[in-house]
């Protein structure tokens, strides 16, 4: 009966720590962590716009650092995404002018402040304020960090920008295997393909260091084994091709955000009403 006890619980405990590792706080303190280890590379492709990119820096992406992932991954950002270069040289986002805009002014935090744990606060900062639809507030961001704001205005206006786009063009045409939607997240080389919601589940396989951090044991697997390329893709991407309307996108984005965690919630409480069932049964 002791036995019983404590394997109780022990489950009760599992159930209220273990999670997806999906980030339910609009703001996450972002503390860089210093442990020297052989570092996992994780490459992101975005665009600014993409809904379903949005969504995965918003509520994903986010708990590499929050969680303490960082402290086995560098993370590398590649604001493009679907855009292309036309033969005059003028570059064509798919979600028209202003996702233009906004890649510029993120590839520009990351020219301007190059260390992940200093850029990706801004970059999450203007990703959280277009996610939730507020395109206006985005510059409210360099107050809410303590950041100065004309390093990346003079680099988006001085050309600097344009530059850089251009650079993260060549960088996401010449990936290998070749980018087929965005998200696009890249585990030590490895396409995650659709499956770019369980980023910190790979990021932990892949880690060959001595120590995981807490949140590798906490984050729930992958349920359908590693990263597949699936002909339908089961998690919301965006393709170069894809011309859905944006706000039925970002409506898709967070129905299948939503049914994600509610099916995680219902897998939990299945495990504790098995366990229960298990301890009442009769000696």
């Amino acid at each position: 009966m002791e036995a019983r006890i404590f394997f109780l619980i022990f489950i009760i405990c599992l159930y209220t720590t273990i999670n997806t590792c999906s980030s339910s706080s609009d703001f996450v303190e972002i503390i860089p962590v210093k442990e020297e280890a052989e570092k996992v590379q994780v490459k992101v492709y975005y665009e600014s716009l993409c809904p379903y990119c949005e969504n995965f820096i918003v509520n994903y992406l986010i708990d590499v650092f929050s969680e303490g992932i960082d402290a086995i991954a560098d993370v590398h950002l590649f604001p493009y995404g679907n855009a292309k270069v036309n033969s005059n040289g003028n570059i064509t986002c798919q979600h028209g002018e202003e996702e233009c805009f906004f890649n510029t002014v993120e590839a520009c935090a990351i020219n301007t402040w190059p260390d992940v744990h200093d850029h990706f606060p801004f970059v999450y900062c203007v990703e959280r304020y277009l996610y939730y639809g507020k395109f206006d507030q985005w510059e409210s961001c360099f107050e809410e960090l303590s950041l100065d704001p004309k390093p990346v205005k003079d680099c988006y206006s001085n050309g600097l920008g344009y530059q850089l786009n251009l650079q993260y063009a060549d960088l996401t045409n010449s990936l290998e295997p070749p980018k087929k939607y965005v998200p696009w997240v890249v585990v030590d080389g490895k396409p995650l393909y659709d499956d770019y919601i369980y980023i910190i589940t790979n990021i932990c396989g892949m880690y060959k260091g001595p120590n995981l951090p807490k949140a590798c044991f906490r984050c729930l697997p992958n349920p359908l084994g590693g990263p597949h390329d699936r002909t339908i893709p089961l998690h919301p991407v965006t393709y170069a091709d894809d011309s859905s309307s944006p706000l039925l996108s970002k409506l898709r984005s967070s129905l299948m955000s939503f049914m994600f965690k509610r099916n995680i919630e219902a897998q939990k409480k299945k495990m504790l009403l098995y366990v229960c069932t298990w301890f009442l049964r009769p000696e």
